[in-house]
């Protein structure tokens, strides 16, 4: 039994050695895609939460596409759910990367711990052995007396239960190094169908757009008009301050005229002359858009009132998303103006009812254009490459509000 025992730890300290050589196997990921573990832990809990509100609203949206009978409206919720499951699976991909950036953190643990272990416990695993296989009558007949035999027994009688004590340890270290291997190839694999899922919904995503703009092409002629006035209004604006307060007017003007009566026939009696009662105008200080939501799924790295670099208060988010991520449209509304600004990249300003404007900035392609009407979650375009940022206003009568107060 002695000798069992003895044995079994040799086996099992070279399993360790092995195992230690075997652990570090991510090498089919970039270091430079893995996290460290507080920031895996972070990003492992907010893109969970992502993922479960983006699989949210691809069901919400999907149920009103279904119930939709305009084919325009059924439309852009088939588009808006494709991108809230573009965004999920974008999340997915996320959640991956954080479990096997932590799974990555407690093999390198593991191996440490496994390295200190082996070159004591291999060199008395390796005596033990040599005297365990040593017949008690070749003993006898070694240089000494036959009380240094007994000692040397004694000793190895009360080294077995410390060698059992140390095999029960490693035994235990050999088991989670094996379902650690288990758990990062479980996140790798979920990782590479999450990237598989996430082509699949953008083809779906893009052959729907298309299909959009073959329908409304033969309306893109006022849309085109729209558009050359934004961009005149673009180069005219001293900052994106004076263009979105430029926007503001244009719209105000637009609802003031859109709540003017229509003409009034000729009357056919007196009752009919009486002046018709006014039609109130829109209130300007109406309740927000009840759709609304971030944007862009990633990390906040400024918040609304925050000292910027420059000493002023934050008017919006700074978000963080991943490289090519899905941007939507925050809320229903208009587009004013979409495209290039200078110092902001590619930009995004959507009026919302009741004197309520959204703003993004910082994309790296647009997918609307001025004039288009989107709903909350509607696909607008796609964020840059990796470290671009994307910011998130939303303005209330021209004044900037903390968009997370409104968030649904």
């Amino acid at each position: 039994m002695r000798r069992s025992v003895l044995l079994s730890a040799f086996a099992l300290v070279a399993l360790g050695a092995a195992l230690a050589a075997a652990l570090p196997r991510t090498s089919a990921v970039p270091a430079t895609l893995l996290l460290e573990p507080r920031e895996a832990e972070a990003q492992l809990a907010r893109a969970a939460r992502e993922s479960r509100l983006a699989q949210g609203r691809a069901a919400r949206l999907t149920r009103e596409a279904e119930a939709a009978t305009e084919a325009a409206t059924r439309t852009a919720r088939e588009a808006a759910a494709l991108a809230a499951r573009i965004q999920q699976a974008e999340a997915d991909i996320e959640v991956a990367r954080a479990r096997l950036s932590l799974t990555r953190a407690a093999r390198a643990a593991l191996t440490a711990r496994l390295a200190e272990k082996q070159e004591p416990t291999a060199r008395l695993a390796a005596a033990l052995q040599t005297a365990a296989r040593r017949p008690l009558a070749l003993s006898a007949l070694q240089p000494g007396s036959l009380k240094d035999v007994v000692y040397v027994r004694a000793v190895l009688d009360s080294a077995v239960p410390q060698i059992r004590r140390r095999t029960a340890g490693l035994r235990a270290d050999l088991e989670k190094g094996r379902a650690l291997e288990a758990d990062a190839a479980r996140a790798l694999t979920a990782m590479r169908d999450g990237e598989k899922n996430l082509r699949q919904r953008r083809t779906d995503l893009a052959a729907l757009e298309n299909s959009q703009r073959l329908a409304s092409r033969a309306a893109r002629g006022q849309a085109l008009r729209e558009a050359e006035r934004a961009l005149a209004l673009a180069e005219e604006a001293r900052d994106l301050d004076g263009l979105v307060a430029r926007l503001d007017d244009i719209a105000a003007l637009r609802r003031e005229l859109a709540a003017l009566p229509g003409p009034v026939l000729r009357p056919t009696d007196l009752a009919a002359a009486l002046p018709a009662e006014p039609v109130p105008a829109p209130a300007a200080s109406a309740p927000p858009p009840r759709d609304v939501q971030l944007p862009v799924d990633g990390r906040t790295l400024l918040g609304f009132g925050a000292e910027r670099d420059s000493g002023l208060p934050s008017t919006g988010l700074l978000l963080a998303p991943v490289a090519g991520a899905q941007v939507v449209a925050p809320a229903t509304g208009r587009v004013a103006f979409a495209g290039p600004y200078r110092g902001f990249g590619r930009i995004i300003i959507i009026e919302h009812d009741g004197g309520w404007t959204s703003l993004v900035t910082g994309l790296a392609q647009v997918n609307v254009a001025v004039g288009d009407s989107v709903i909350g979650g509607s696909p607008v375009g796609l964020a840059g490459g990796r470290d671009a940022l994307v910011t998130f206003e939303l303005r209330r009568d021209g004044t900037p509000v903390n968009p997370l107060q409104y968030l649904r």
